[in-house]
Formats: structure tokens, C-alpha cells, sequence
């Protein structure tokens, strides 16, 4: 069992209040993922989960016990940090086995779930090299590997691909995916990058300046998002935001159209504009128009399109996908 419940839980530093009350509930099971530009309070929320930092006032409910005020090691919860904080002097196998070691545990039960660790992982070959002897990505393997052994109720996940390339972000993203899968665990991430929440979470939070924007499936979100920010934070490339007049023909103080959803003509549509940037990726290509309204706007389309700096180009959203902002930012 893994379900996490948060009841008006608020965190103040001083007189800074960067939590100012926060009701959540994640499922046993779930793959939730906090999201949110620096500085909103994700990774403050997830150590305030973990028992890291002390609540200033409301509840933290763990499989229906109140573990508010329970020392970390007393929560059974696992985290992963950013940095890897392994022993350079130590094998993978020690590594993995620190915690278990540090508990007292059996020699036999420490083996028998280091190596069922390690065939998940894929680190079987691996067990007698040193941290220095692996990639970056096999480090962060060792590094969860270690959480799986404490067998938790609900592994926590802090940023824990910031510091691998770009390739391996990917490789990894999809390596925790798996893991979840196979161990039907309850798993919380925290990220600012909205692709690996689009891509991983069963269920997303979006945090803004320590406030719950919006919570729900990516598609919920991506598809229905409540306001313009959460709009502009879900999806990539962005949004696209238009106002005045051209925004008002189609009733609102502002609409949002995302990439996808635009379609192409040299000849005729709803906003005329001259192509900027053209950027070819082969399987897309992304076009940067600025409008004679002034706007700024990124249009995707499928495959490649002959088009070129400089060139005039209209653009018409599609039918259903415009999206309506009051003044205030809210969905209309």
C-alpha cells in the first residue's frame, strides 16, 4: 500500500509562506508527477511528503496513518535526489546494499534483494564495479536501485534526470516508466520539464508559487487545461497566445492555439503572417510566424514544408481547438 494524502498542508520559512495550503490525494499505485517553473514549491511539497522538512500547519496521511510529525525513516518512503550520492569507494553491490546494511539486516535477505534489484535494473554485470567505472545513466540506476532494496510504500523522485544528456533523459524517462509498471509501486516525481510529465504521470500536479493549479490525467490537462497557465505550461511546443482585436472576432479577451492545431495555406485563412525561423526536423516542421497583428506564433506541421524566411503564409486553428481566456486568465 502507497496512498499519500495531503490536508491543508502549509509551509512557511520565516515570514515567506511558499506553501500556502495544499489538499491532494494520490492513490495507492499512482505515478504522480509535480510540475511547475522553479521556485513554485515541488520539491519542497515532495520533501515535505518525505518528512525533510517540517509542516508549519495541516496534515500528511500515509496509508491512513498520520505521519505529520514521524521521523523520514519512520514514513517507509524512498527518495532519489538529483545527485547521484553515491560511495565512490564502494561496488554497486555495496551501494545498493547500504541501507539494508545500516538496518541490521541478514547478509542472505541483503543478497537476495540486491540481485532482485539488479536483474531489474539491468546492473547484474555491474555489482563489482565502482561508481567512477559507469555512465551517468547507470549511476542514477544504482542510485534507484538502492531505493527498491527498502522494498517502500511510495518511492519519491526528486528532478532525478537534470544531470544526465539529453539521449540518456530519454533512455531514463522510459527505464522509470518500466519500473513502475513492474513494481505496481506508488511513485511521486517532481520535474520542470512538462515532457516527462506529459509522458510518465498517470497524474499530473501543477504547481504555481506553491498552489495547486490544476490536477489531473495528461490528457485532462493537455486537452481541458482551467487557465492560461496552466495552458501555456502543458504541451510542446507551447501554446500560442493572441489577443486584441484578433483575438476579440472570436469572443475573448485573449485565445490560445497550440502548434498542432493550426493549419497551413499560401493562399488564404484566418490570420495572415510572414514566416520567420523555419525549423526542419524531418519527421516536423516547426514554423515561426509573426502575424500582422503583431503576434508571435509557432505552427506545427507533419513532415516537411516548403516555406522559407520571409514568406507569407496564413494560418486558420482548427475547428474545436481554439481556446478562450477572460482578462483574469481563466478559461471561458
Amino acid at each position: 500500500m502507497g496512498s499519500i494524502t495531503l490536508k491543508n498542508v502549509r509551509k512557511t520559512f520565516g515570514d515567506a509562506e511558499v506553501i500556502p495550503g495544499v489538499d491532494l490525494t494520490i492513490e495507492d499505485g499512482e505515478f504522480v508527477v509535480f510540475v511547475g517553473p522553479s521556485g513554485c514549491g515541488k520539491s519542497t511539497l515532495l520533501r515535505l511528503i518525505a518528512g525533510l522538512e517540517d509542516v508549519t500547519s495541516g496534515q500528511i496521511v500515509i496509508d491512513g496513518q498520520d505521519v505529520t510529525h514521524a521521523a523520514p525513516a519512520r514514513r517507509r518512503l524512498a527518495m532519489v535526489f538529483q545527485s547521484y550520492a553515491l560511495y565512490p569507494h564502494m561496488t554497486v553491490r555495496k551501494n545498493i546494499a547500504f541501507p539494508l546494511k545500516m538496518a541490521g539486516m541478514a547478509q542472505a535477505e541483503q543478497d537476495k534483494r540486491v540481485a532482485h534489484a539488479a536483474r531489474i535494473l539491468n546492473l547484474d554485470s555491474y555489482l563489482d564495479r565502482r561508481p567512477g567505472q559507469l555512465s551517468g545513466g547507470q549511476r542514477q540506476r544504482v542510485a534507484i536501485g538502492r531505493a527498491i532494496v527498502r522494498e517502500p510504500a511510495a518511492f519519491l523522485f526528486d528532478e532525478p534526470l537534470s544531470n544526465l544528456d539529453a539521449a540518456l533523459r530519454v533512455n531514463m524517462r522510459v527505464e522509470i516508466s518500466e519500473l513502475h509498471n513492474k513494481l505496481a509501486t506508488t511513485m511521486v516525481y517532481v520535474t520542470h520539464d512538462q515532457v516527462e510529465a506529459m509522458t510518465m504521470a498517470d497524474k499530473i500536479v501543477v504547481l504555481r508559487a506553491g498552489r495547486v493549479e490544476q490536477v489531473g490525467s495528461p490528457l485532462d490537462l493537455y486537452r481541458s487545461p482551467a487557465n492560461r497557465f496552466v495552458a501555456s505550461f502543458i504541451g510542446s511546443p507551447n501554446m500560442n497566445f493572441i489577443g486584441g482585436e484578433q483575438a476579440a472576432r472570436l469572443g475573448a479577451h485573449e485565445i490560445g492555439v497550440r502548434p498542432e492545431h493550426f493549419r497551413l495555406s499560401q493562399t488564404d485563412g484566418a490570420f495572415a503572417g510572414t514566416v520567420g525561423v523555419a525549423e526542419h526536423l524531418g519527421s516536423d516542421t516547426f514554423l515561426h510566424v509573426h502575424l500582422d497583428g503583431g503576434a508571435h506564433v509557432v505552427a506545427r506541421a507533419a513532415g516537411e514544408v516548403p516555406v522559407h524566411h520571409g514568406d507569407r503564409i496564413w494560418l486558420t486553428p482548427e475547428e474545436g481547438r481554439v481556446y478562450r481566456f477572460t482578462k483574469d486568465g481563466l478559461a471561458a
